[in-house]
């Protein structure tokens, strides 16, 4: 595929491929809808409405989310000298995505993107677009499976595992249920990581929901969607130095250069933190 396939709201011509069902909404398009992205159809746009609907917020939620993500990427880049990350439950490409913001500030950066989605991976191609310097790669992988990420012998070509890696886990562990052993699964991602590495994780929280709203979401309404709160979300940080100002709401994590005023916690409902290795 030489071409990256579009989704139009604008023209009504769809792409589509025989192996996905466009007329059931899913998470990666719904998400691309609320960034504001063209590659959703009009189930994804509807079910994206109906969840704005209940939670008026989760636009400001996601796009929190990902403003983040770049933060946090640039920061490591920048201040850390990170030069290689491992973006797993990547998602639907949102420019700037990683691997720009990473080889914008150091072109030898080398990131690896890993999703099991097939709609994640009729888009890959717009993922190896790569500096000279440096490189970009997808894997097809499961997180729920770090030992196939972690042997992955594409993953083993592209990094140097002699130096720190960055682990961006963002908003993909409240996928998985509390029975799937996400701790675990993060502390087995974690163990492989070479000295001096980083854990970037943010998480959906239902801290400060109202209870109504709270049930809605175990009640599997919206999908399966698994909201913990800052408690549980601290645990998958068991054993790493936080990186000041620790475990914030995504709006916050060193945000100074935001547009301002700032959304609330409250309206963003997503922790998030930046943890070294030990």
């Amino acid at each position: 595929m030489s071409v990256r396939p579009r989704g139009s709201e604008a023209d009504g011509t769809e792409w589509a491929s025989p192996s996905i069902d466009t007329t059931v909404a899913h998470s990666a398009r719904r998400y691309d809808y609320w960034l504001g992205g063209k590659d959703n159809f009009a189930a994804d746009r509807e079910s994206g409405d109906a969840i704005a609907a209940a939670f008026p917020t989760v636009r400001t939620a996601v796009i929190e989310n990902r403003r983040f993500v770049r933060r946090a990427v640039a920061f490591l880049a920048e201040h850390a000298g990170i030069r290689q990350f491992l973006d797993i439950g990547t998602g639907i490409p949102t420019s700037p995505n990683v691997h720009e913001i990473a080889q914008r500030i150091a072109p030898a950066s080398r990131v690896v993107y890993v999703d099991n989605d097939p709609i994640v991976l009729a888009h890959a191609r717009a993922l190896l677009a790569s500096s000279e310097e440096g490189a970009t790669a997808y894997i097809d992988a499961d997180l729920r499976d770090p030992d196939e990420i972690i042997g992955n012998a594409e993953l083993r070509a592209i990094f140097d595992f002699s130096r720190p890696v960055a682990l961006m886990l963002a908003a993909i562990l409240h996928f998985i249920p509390d029975e799937a052993d996400p701790s675990g699964i993060v502390a087995r991602m974690v163990r492989a990581l070479p000295e001096g590495s980083y854990l970037v994780m943010s998480h959906a929280t239902n801290d400060f929901l109202a209870p109504e709203e709270v049930a809605e979401i175990v009640a599997g309404r919206y999908g399966p969607f698994f909201a913990r709160k800052e408690a549980e979300f601290a645990r998958f940080f068991e054993g790493s130095e936080l990186v000041s100002p620790g475990i914030v709401s995504v709006a916050e994590w060193r945000a100074g250069a935001e547009p301002q005023p700032r959304p609330t916690a409250a309206e963003a409902y997503t922790y998030c933190a930046v943890g070294k290795v030990n």
